[in-house]
């Protein structure tokens, strides 16, 4: 029986640099977010997972963002933001799948090997950006696959998300529970999400992120301004 449930998965995150970085308020939105019917939460840092799980009793896929100055890779990178999340109760560990190169020559399928052996009741998740990524991540026996990384790598930049004929391609071809994430904004993009029939849907900025759905609103009126000018 998989460990994330189907349907909506929200992402509740602040990294720094973010007006909510530090704050130690992730936890209420994941309860807000539980309580307005989502069956799941996606979460960054040790802190965060931990004392979401204890708000909330739905699944967690929990990730630790690292910067490495060798690597652009920065979604749970290598073996020691690994080891972290496995000190916590999160059901799910989501690793960047992407093919770029990882910190300090570390692979990505010695990652996968480590927590299969020392956490097999663990899942894992592949974020990934092209579908010859989730192809990849599908034969080395990742449980779920997601669209995570799709338009944030410098070989997918421009691509328009969702990207609704990716997510059927994985569906289609994949034997791993497809988990569609990014660019999702408004209902009727949702919708279409759905109908490529995915396992479970990540949204985190539209809801999760004040400044960023400011930001969202804000270019609309730039952009009437600039039309009435």
């Amino acid at each position: 029986m998989a460990n994330l449930n189907r349907g909506l998965i929200v992402s509740c995150q602040a990294v720094k640099g973010e007006p909510l970085y530090g704050l130690d308020i992730m936890h209420h939105f994941a309860r807000a977010a539980v309580l307005g019917g989502a069956k799941g939460i996606r979460a960054n840092y040790v802190s965060d997972i931990n004392s979401i799980k204890k708000e909330v009793d739905v699944p967690v896929i929990g990730i630790i963002k690292a910067v490495y100055d060798d690597s652009d890779v920065y979604i749970t990178p290598t073996l020691k933001e690994v080891k972290e999340l496995l000190t916590t109760s999160c059901e799910v560990i989501a690793l960047d799948a992407t093919s770029r190169k990882r910190p300090r020559g570390e692979k990505l399928e010695d990652l996968v090997e480590y927590i299969r052996k020392n956490s097999p009741e663990t899942e894992i998740m592949a974020d990934c950006s092209t579908f010859e990524e989730a192809k990849a991540a599908d034969e080395m026996g990742f449980d779920y696959v997601g669209s995570t990384m799709r338009g944030y790598t410098e070989y997918t930049k421009g691509i328009a998300i969702p990207d609704y004929e990716f997510l059927k391609k994985m569906k289609k071809e994949l034997k791993a529970k497809v988990i569609a994430e990014g660019g999702i904004w408004e209902a009727s993009q949702l919708e279409r999400v759905l109908e490529c029939e995915p396992y479970a849907v990540v949204i985190g900025s539209a809801i999760t992120r004040p400044m960023d759905i400011t930001k969202h609103f804000s270019k609309v009126f730039e952009n009437h301004s600039k039309g009435e000018e």
